[in-house]
């Protein structure tokens, strides 16, 4: 049975399916912008709403997600049980550096022009609460391929599978349904990588070029991308994240890349992935695709359900909490005859005598 089609008009659409055009914006919230960023988080569905309804065609989804220290800023109550700072990575020769990043903002439409409307109209609700830090416009790029020349994304989950590794499931009962997401924005050296033999290239990925075909495990090599990318774990089940990856270029400033984004249920899965990647496995070796594209930034956000932007939790101030109500003094009974008071005190003096 096929995917259902998810609503053109939903916010926190994760398990969608990848479109000709993507805004990925990632933001700091300036001091003091808390109180914006929280109001204009019931917005969010109104405005795809009213897009989605004038470019049905279009397959708007928006995906917001917020950082760990973001959170603390923004909502009371729990916390997303795993979520947490982006871990920096440091290996021998490769580095994955750790970026900031309070909001994520994950449009993906067919029409850039529609990716563009929808930010354009949630920044100026926002009134320079934030402060975009990145920004980065994908296309699709052929059939599906990355400017390395090679199709991106093959072995997607899709279905119920792709929900199970993306989504949250009741393991965080506050959270089920929402996403872990991590961004890494990637920079090619298309001169050195085109400088390779298509043989080569094809030994670097683990994969064909041409035909899209995986190479049998006792051939893959293994420091290639598709073997250190696969994670199993010890019970042999095998670990899937969701990918919604886009190719971007600036021929201005010499700048050509993919934009990674993985949603996970876990973002452990995804970090173990990284650490294979760039700390190696066994540790001391490393990704070869390391040596062509560079990681120029990193973050880990939290992606929760529609229904939690809907009404986010408020967030509790110190000046916000009553005061105390200090409980009341129990009263010692006067015996009858006394004349000392309530507090007896001259009895006492009189009885130290």
């Amino acid at each position: 049975m096929p995917d259902a089609v998810p609503d053109p008009v939903a916010v926190q659409p994760v398990v969608a399916p990848l479109t000709n055009a993507a805004l990925f914006l990632v933001g700091t919230i300036e001091p003091g912008g808390e109180d914006a960023v929280r109001e204009v988080l019931p917005d969010l569905a109104a405005v795809a709403r009213s897009l989605g309804f004038r470019y049905p065609d279009a397959g708007l989804a928006c995906v917001t997600g917020f950082g760990s220290a973001a959170w603390d800023r923004l909502f009371g109550g729990e916390r997303p049980a795993r979520l947490h700072p982006f871990p920096e990575l440091r290996g021998r020769l490769h580095h994955a550096p750790a970026t900031p990043g309070d909001v994520l903002l994950h449009v993906r439409a067919e029409r850039m022009d529609v990716c563009y409307e929808w930010a354009a109209q949630l920044l100026t609700k926002l009134g320079g609460a934030l402060r975009i830090v990145d920004e980065t416009h994908g296309f699709r790029y052929l059939d599906h391929r990355d400017l390395l020349g090679f199709v991106d994304g093959t072995e997607n989950p899709v279905g119920d599978d792709a929900r199970s590794a993306a989504l949250v499931g009741a393991e965080d009962p506050e959270f089920e349904g929402g996403s872990y997401v991590v961004v890494q924005k990637y920079l090619h050296d298309l001169t050195s990588w085109n400088a390779l033999s298509v043989e080569e290239q094809e030994r670097v990925i683990g994969r064909t070029k041409f035909d899209d075909v995986e190479f049998p495990d006792a051939e893959k090599p293994a420091d290639s991308h598709l073997a250190l990318n696969t994670i199993t774990d010890p019970d042999g089940t095998e670990r899937d994240i969701l990918r919604a990856n886009m190719p971007f270029g600036n021929f201005g400033q010499g700048e050509f890349g993919t934009y990674f984004i993985g949603y996970a249920a876990d973002p452990d899965v995804t970090e173990r992935m990284l650490r294979n990647m760039f700390l190696g496995d066994p540790p001391g070796t490393h990704d070869r695709i390391l040596d062509f594209s560079t990681a120029v930034t990193g973050t880990l956000f939290f992606a929760p359900h529609a229904d939690f932007l809907d009404a986010p939790p408020a967030l509790i101030r110190t000046g916000d909490r009553p005061e105390p109500v200090p409980a009341p003094v129990r009263q010692e009974p006067v015996p009858a005859g006394s004349d000392h008071g309530s507090l007896r005190i001259g009895s006492l003096q009189e009885s130290a005598q």
